[in-house]
């Protein structure tokens, strides 16, 4: 017993001297040494982000699906229907008609509008539709919330997913606005690349990322045309989502992208 006992103390000392998630920490060298360095603390954002991330990262077992999907027809029905959309105060983008794809998606894929309670061994399904935006400001990532997206139209979810990303940016958000979420959509088109791998941001299960559209010559009707391609990554929570359900969810969602009226269809 008494060996026991001091097994289960030696565990307790080495988890509290690690990372916190069981893993033991490594000293960092003395970077002084090689150079000139300076030191400056974490913000607050930046400090809980990069614990939470840890976290998911380390709990959750992470695959990312690909996908690309042609969004010509879209994109010049986007630009032809945005200036409605800016007379009314918001602007109609990929990632506010993204929202409403996303929504009707998890409708058609209860499993990703799910969390898992490891402690019960239980599947938590949601019965609303709630989904974060990732927006890049000065002092971090944050991730503002869209909520009940699926009982509003696409100028009101541009109106309002401009409205947060804004007091995000301008430090107005307040804590309600960045939770509840179901899942997230990170946009870095406007920056740049052709795919990443994002993080699921627990306790959500999946995390949809868009990168930036390009031409490519696309093989219809015996002929090459060129196409907007629009490349998407899926991360996903391996515990509760199978390949083949990421496969078959992030397809859905370029189809959606693709021909709209899939949606009015199956809603």
């Amino acid at each position: 017993m008494d060996d026991l006992k001091a097994y289960v103390k030696k565990l307790n000392l080495e988890k509290s001297s690690g990372t916190g998630f069981g893993i033991k920490a490594e000293p960092l060298p003395d970077f002084s040494k090689f150079g000139e360095i300076s030191r400056e603390p974490m913000s607050k954002i930046r400090s809980v982000t990069a614990e939470h991330l840890s976290y998911a990262w380390a709990t959750i077992p992470h695959v990312t699906q690909f996908d690309k999907a042609d969004i010509t027809l879209l994109e010049q029905s986007r630009k032809d229907y945005n200036p409605k959309v800016e007379k009314a105060g918001g602007k109609l983008t990929v990632t506010s008609i993204l929202l409403k794809v996303v929504a009707a998606g998890l409708k058609t894929f209860p499993k990703f509008n799910s969390s898992i309670d490891m402690d019960k061994m239980e599947t938590i399904y949601k019965k609303y539709y709630n989904v974060g935006i990732a927006v890049d400001t000065d002092r971090g990532l944050i991730v503002p919330v869209v909520k009940n997206v699926d009982n509003k139209n696409l100028t009101e979810l541009s109106i309002e997913m401009g409205q947060l990303a804004e007091k995000a940016r301008t430090r107005k958000i307040g804590i309600d606005e960045l939770q509840g979420a179901c899942i997230t959509i990170t946009n870095l088109g406007g920056i740049g690349g052709t795919s990443f791998t994002p993080i699921v941001n627990s306790p959500e299960v999946a995390i949809l990322g868009v990168s930036r559209g390009s031409y490519e010559p696309v093989y219809i009707d015996k002929a090459f045309q060129p196409r907007l391609m629009l490349p998407l990554s899926l991360s996903y929570d391996h515990r509760i989502i199978d390949g083949a359900d990421a496969a078959r969810f992030l397809r859905w969602i370029c189809e959606a992208l693709e021909q709209p009226m899939k949606i009015l269809l199956e809603e």
